[in-house]
């Protein structure tokens, strides 16, 4: 905890993590510049990769009229998953991302700028989450673990997208969302259009929630040429931008539900459409409350994505238990 006279960054705690959180209060000392890499104290991340695998496991289910106790592994692994590779993506990006942190005013807190991990620590620390999540996979069926293999790629080029493209959020987008085509194969054994129609449904939804997100770095960006959609589209074209992918996240899960689920099923595609409605009534909120220079409503609209993400899931289980 912070002593009189100190700044939270002055005992270490990263500027924009949850106030209160965990790593700050519970954790020992020697391990909270690690979890903080890994970001474990801004817990947003991890839900926002972990969201699209239960899309994807949940209708999978729905499309095969069932579930099995393996299905149970499949949720809880991907959540441990989700906090793991989360966190070795996190630690690579601020590996490949230090020096442009340091002139960032949020991210000049983080670890390695601040000087509370080397960046040997940090490569150390990304390798031991990524062996650990890779046993996790393992368990998976084969196809389900080739496409784990696969999604490193993204991860890896994601961190240097924003010194080549203004649309850096779409890589992030390939990244964040591969989780809704591994649960979908690891329940099935295949990879189906329903799924890829829901990889890319979700891959619009954070161009939406990052573009948001990184109207709180605009300034900051332009003066040391890093690029990204909120620098790209601007304050006055960002509404109508936010708009168009608020209509295609809808299309494009409302397509994979209708192609996933089992003709017939009158009651349970109501249910499951109800799902993609949902989560375009909660973006239609956040761009009611949007205002791309206030920092601190930009935090909040982009955290509340958690919420917006769980209403499909919550749609989709009800549906699977019609």
């Amino acid at each position: 905890m912070s002593h009189p006279g100190t700044t939270p960054e002055a005992d270490g705690q990263v500027s924009d993590a949850v106030r209160g959180n965990w790593v700050d209060h519970w954790a020992p000392a020697w391990a909270r510049p690690y979890l903080r890499l890994s970001r474990a104290d801004r817990p947003i991340g991890t839900w926002l990769l972990l969201l699209p695998c239960w899309w994807g496991l949940l209708l999978a289910m729905v499309h095969d009229g069932g579930a099995s106790w393996f299905d149970l592994w499949i949720f809880l692994g991907c959540g441990i998953g989700a906090f793991l590779m989360r966190g070795a993506g996190c630690t690579w990006n601020d590996i490949t991302d230090r020096h442009i942190d340091g002139s960032v005013a949020r991210t000049t807190s983080r670890p390695i700028p601040s000087g509370q991990v080397s960046v040997k620590q940090a490569l150390a620390w990304a390798g031991a989450q990524s062996l650990v999540s890779f046993g996790i996979l393992l368990t998976f069926p084969p196809m389900a673990i080739l496409l784990g293999v696969i999604s490193l790629l993204p991860v890896a080029v994601y961190p240097f997208a924003k010194r080549f493209t203004w649309w850096p959020q779409v890589f992030l987008g390939i990244a964040f969302n591969w989780g809704a085509l591994l649960a979908w194969t690891a329940h099935t054994g295949s990879l189906g259009l329903p799924a890829v129609l829901l990889y890319l449904s979700g891959m619009v939804w954070t161009l939406f929630y990052d573009t948001i997100y990184a109207h709180q770095d605009k300034e900051d960006d332009a003066l040391i040429g890093v690029k990204s959609t909120a620098r790209f589209f601007g304050d006055d074209a960002t509404p109508k931008w936010l708009a168009r992918f608020l209509v295609a996240t809808v299309a494009l899960m409302g397509l994979a539900i209708i192609g996933a689920a089992p003709r017939g099923e009158i009651l349970q595609l109501v249910i499951l459409i109800a799902g993609p409605w949902a989560l375009g009534w909660h973006l239609m909120w956040q761009m009611r409350r949007l205002d791309v220079n206030d920092g601190a409503r930009l935090l909040m609209l982009f955290r509340s994505n958690r919420d917006a993400g769980l209403l499909p899931v919550l749609f989709f289980a009800a549906a699977l238990l019609a």
